[in-house]
C-alpha cells in the first residue's frame, strides 16, 4: 500500500493538487497513512476528526436536523460532511469517512460495516456506499482507508 500512497502523493503534487480529510469511524487512520509518507506535507492541509455526532454538528456543520432524520451515518451526513469540509478547507480536494466500525453500534437497516465515504474536487461531489462484510473493527477501518485512497486516485 505504501508504493501507492507515493503515487497517489507524487500526483497530487505534479498536479497541483491539495487535500484535506474529515474522518469519523476511521479516527484519523486515513490522514495517518498519507503523512506516514515523505512529501505529504507539500499536499496534505489538514484532517480533522470528527468522531461525535456533536463534532459533526460543530465544526463541519452539519445540519441538525440531518443527523437527527437520516443519521450519522447516512448519504446525506455524509454529503453535507464533503460539502462543508472543502468550504473551510481551502484544499482542491476534499475527502470524508462515516461508517460504522463495531463490533457495536449496528442495526438491521445500519448494520456494522457500513460506510460512507464523500469526495468532492471542484463541481464533481461523489458518494459511495460500502458495506464490509468482516466483522471486525479493524478490517472494516483498513478497508473504509484503500477505498478512501482508491476515490483519492480516481479524482485526480
Amino acid at each position: 500500500m505504501t508504493k501507492n500512497i507515493k503515487q497517489i502523493i507524487y500526483k497530487l503534487k505534479n498536479k497541483k493538487i491539495t487535500l484535506s480529510i474529515a474522518e469519523s469511524c476511521t479516527g484519523g487512520m486515513l490522514a495517518q497513512t498519507i503523512t506516514s509518507i515523505s512529501g505529504a506535507s507539500k499536499v496534505f492541509k489538514f484532517g480533522i476528526i470528527t468522531y461525535s455526532n456533536q463534532s459533526k454538528i460543530k465544526f463541519l456543520n452539519v445540519p441538525t436536523k440531518i443527523i437527527k432524520k437520516y443519521g450519522a451515518v447516512s448519504e446525506q451526513c455524509c454529503y453535507e460532511m464533503v460539502k462543508n469540509l472543502s468550504k473551510i478547507s481551502d484544499a482542491k480536494l476534499n475527502v470524508v469517512i462515516t461508517g460504522i466500525a463495531g463490533p457495536k453500534g449496528g442495526s438491521k437497516l445500519k448494520p456494522v460495516g457500513l460506510v460512507y465515504i464523500g469526495i468532492k474536487k471542484g463541481n464533481k461531489t461523489k458518494i459511495t456506499k460500502w458495506f464490509f462484510e468482516k466483522k471486525k473493527r479493524e478490517s472494516i477501518r483498513v478497508n473504509s482507508v484503500k477505498k478512501s485512497l482508491e476515490l483519492i486516485n480516481e479524482f485526480i
